[in-house]
């Protein structure tokens, strides 16, 4: 009898009035959510630079808000508001979570963490554990990130516990790019150093406002050149790389610049 009498306590009754009340509840949060979602990326695409990023890193906070909005209102109807009831429900739900629900937890946590550090957002071309890719989606457990060969990867948000994030753009347009050449020791590096700066001065995807370095190191083998430089926009730096490889390639023939060993160079950089 004290048990439930105790259940009683606990809980309110819900009659007609109070089921209505949670279900607009629950439709208007579902609604919310659904919104913000179609209306938060419809602005952001007519938006340009970090504008455009931070527009879209709204999107799992503002949910997040939706989400303990609706909480909030609808635990006082399903519980009566005292002390003695939150504490009971709160070491019920703290117990359960802790023995059923660590890592789901662990990830929700992680991804409220990064709603708030901004770790990665949409647009963001991250890697995490190997895993390289565009971020589509931020959600409440997992990220979901787009790879070059058009795989959707979903990645729980409690590997920023134990992973290391490699964002490639952090929220903005600019996003370095490599392009390597290895060459035989046998060449003028200063004609090479012009032929490969003038390679990438007229690519057509490249950001005129930033800085363009070229990096040469000698190896055993011969000597590694290495372009860093920037595309107009992050969605290009396959065809970027693609382009001043080609083209650098070609320019390097035509100067009688030789290549590296084959084997040397896939032994020293492998």
């Amino acid at each position: 009898m004290n048990d439930d009498t105790d259940l009683a306590r606990l809980f309110n009754t819900l009659d007609s009035g109070a089921l209505i009340e949670l279900s607009l509840i629950l439709l208007g949060t579902i609604v919310l959510i659904a919104a913000s979602q179609k209306l938060l990326p419809w602005i952001a695409g007519r938006l340009h630079g970090r504008a455009h990023y931070y527009v879209l890193a709204l999107i799992p906070a503002l949910r997040l808000l939706i989400l303990i909005g609706g909480v909030l209102l609808i635990v006082p109807i399903l519980i009566e508001p005292s002390l003695q009831n939150m504490v009971a429900v709160l070491g019920a739900v703290g117990l359960a979570i802790g023995f059923a629900l660590k890592d789901y937890v662990s990830s929700l946590i992680a991804g409220v963490v990064s709603t708030v550090e901004l770790d990665y957002r949409p647009g963001d071309w991250i890697e995490v554990n190997g895993v390289y890719g565009v971020v589509r989606r931020v959600g409440m457990r997992t990220v979901q990130i787009v790879t070059p060969d058009d795989n959707l990867v979903s990645i729980p948000h409690l590997k920023l516990w134990s992973e290391p994030i490699h964002n490639a753009n952090n929220g903005g347009p600019s996003l370095q790019c490599v392009a390597n050449f290895y060459l035989h020791p046998e060449h003028d590096g200063g004609q090479v150093c012009q032929t490969l700066h003038d390679v990438t001065l007229t690519s057509p995807y490249l950001q005129l406002d930033k800085p363009v370095a070229l990096v040469a190191q000698e190896r055993p083998w011969g000597t590694h050149y290495r372009i860093r430089a920037y595309p107009i926009h992050p969605s290009q730096q396959f065809r970027f790389v693609t382009d001043l490889t080609v083209r650098g390639k070609a320019a390097l023939s035509r100067l009688g610049a030789r290549p590296a060993a084959a084997s040397a160079a896939i032994g020293e950089t492998g």
